[in-house]
């Protein structure tokens, strides 16, 4: 399995926002919650930081899951549904021919 670098983009202008072991430089981390008590984290680059600190162009998206034999916008969840949600796994198709062509 390949371990490749996690990029980060600058969520205003879009250049990379290069890192030094897992610290970003020239760039930070922000954090933000929804009304839901979800938690966005997005990158913003030195420069457009000190143009704008807070989180412009931003549209929060609707996340539908099938929970209970249907699709339902998670949002809408339980408590403990919303929690397995979070705990659930991602199935990468590619990585997963990428191993058996091995």
């Amino acid at each position: 399995m390949s371990t490749k670098k996690q990029k980060y983009f600058c969520h205003d202008c879009g250049i990379e926002v290069k890192t030094k072991k897992k610290e970003l430089v020239g760039g930070k981390f922000l954090g933000y919650l929804d009304p839901h008590g979800a938690k966005y984290t997005v990158v913003k680059c030195d420069a457009c930081y000190a143009k704008m600190p807070a989180l412009t162009k931003f549209q929060q998206c609707e996340v539908y899951s099938r929970i209970v034999g249907y699709l339902r916008p998670v949002q809408q969840w339980n408590a403990g549904k919303k929690a397995e949600f979070k705990d659930r796994k991602n199935f990468n198709a590619n990585l997963w021919q990428e191993d058996q062509e091995k």
